[in-house]
């Protein structure tokens, strides 16, 4: 009953809960997935320092939060994404589309793995072709 007052006197009750999404970031190092997720969250882009190991950022949408998990890229970490992947609604892949033909393909074959990965097959995949202001930068098609 005092609730109904409440919201008699202020026409609105409290604002509805915003549903909130797991969300997997990956990439090889360098990709640009922290500065992503720091843009993202409106944080400085001062002192960005390459992800070892993960680090979890809630990004606030006016409908919907993502909790998006970042693994780290580098190569000795890579081995270990899958056992982050459990629980994911979404996977974030960012690549450097101007980085060098090996790293290009390390990422191709990354982004095959995690395409067929038993925990992610049927999710949603944002593919990010980060860093198209450098000079070297492929196009879409060429990625």
């Amino acid at each position: 009953l005092p609730w109904q007052c409440f919201r008699a006197l202020c026409c609105k009750g409290p604002p509805p809960p915003r549903p909130e999404y797991d969300l997997v970031c990956i990439g090889l190092s360098g990709s640009g997935k922290t500065s992503l997720l720091s843009q993202l969250c409106s944080e400085s882009p001062e002192n960005i320092v390459s992800t070892t190991g993960f680090s979890i950022k809630a990004v606030p949408f006016q409908n919907a939060i993502l909790n998006v998990k970042e693994l780290g890229g580098a190569d000795n970490i890579r081995k270990y994404w899958s056992r982050y992947y459990q629980g994911s609604q979404g996977v974030i892949f960012v690549l450097d589309s101007a980085s060098s033909e090996d790293d290009l393909e390390t990422a191709r074959n990354e982004l095959h793995s995690a395409l067929q990965h038993p925990q992610l097959c049927t999710l949603p995949f944002l593919i990010l072709a980060n860093h198209q202001d450098k000079p070297a930068a492929r196009s879409v098609q060429e990625v």
